[in-house]
This record gives C-alpha cells, structure tokens and sequence, in this order.
C-alpha cells in the first residue's frame, strides 16, 4: 500500500467549549477538534514531530524556533477514489462525409442582333 501525508502545524492555543474549564482542556478541545475534522476527510493519525525551524529576529539575526507539528496520512487508493470521477468509454463520433458541390452550370446568354430601325427596314 502507498500512502499520501499531510503535516500541519499543532494549535498553539485552545479554544472555548463547554466543560473545558483549564487551559489544558481547552487545548485539549482544540486538537480533538482539528484531528476530528481531518479524520472526516480519511486522514489517520500517524505522530507529532517537534521540528526546528529557523526565523528572522530582528534586522539582520536569526534565531532558532521549534514547531510541534502533527502527521496524518491516507491510503493514495481511498484519494483516487474519492476525487477522480468513474471514466467511460465513449467512441468518437464518426466523421461526417465530406460535401462535394457540384460545379455550377453556367449558361451561354443567347445573343440577339441589334435590332434595325423600322426606316431600314422599309428602305430595302
């Protein structure tokens, strides 16, 4: 099996519910709830690594930090799944035959002779 993971960083505070009274149950509301909201979306909860991390302090110093961060992973099979639709084959439609035109008739204009004027006429 192959498995696809997500690290997001621990909350840092908790947050008001009921029942929670101390500061650590409601830090503990806090990551119930952020796990739970992952655990919908088929995330498991794998560990939480405390990594350093370096930040800018000041103009020109940097100072080392350290951030709890929580892994979670899914089975790839379960993503593929839920996100790539069900593919049906559908055959290309067959093309449409070619138009031929005829070509155009062009008919030849009758032509007349000038027609001679009447006194013409009676003077032969």
């Amino acid at each position: 099996m192959s498995y696809e993971y997500k690290v997001v960083p621990a909350p840092t505070r908790g947050v008001k519910a009921k029942g929670a009274k101390s500061a650590e149950g409601r830090f503990a509301v806090a990551l119930e709830t952020m796990m739970n909201d992952l655990a919908a979306d088929r995330w498991e909860y794998l560990r939480t690594d405390t990594l350093p991390a370096e930040q800018r302090e000041g103009l020109m110093g940097k100072t080392t930090v350290y951030r709890n961060m929580l892994v979670f992973r899914r089975e790839k099979q379960a993503v593929e799944a839920q996100v790539a639709p069900p593919t049906v084959a559908v055959k290309p439609p067959a093309p449409a035959p070619e138009k031929v035109e005829k070509p155009a008739v062009v008919e030849p204009k009758k032509v007349t002779p000038p027609e001679k004027p009447s006194s013409e006429v009676a003077a032969e």
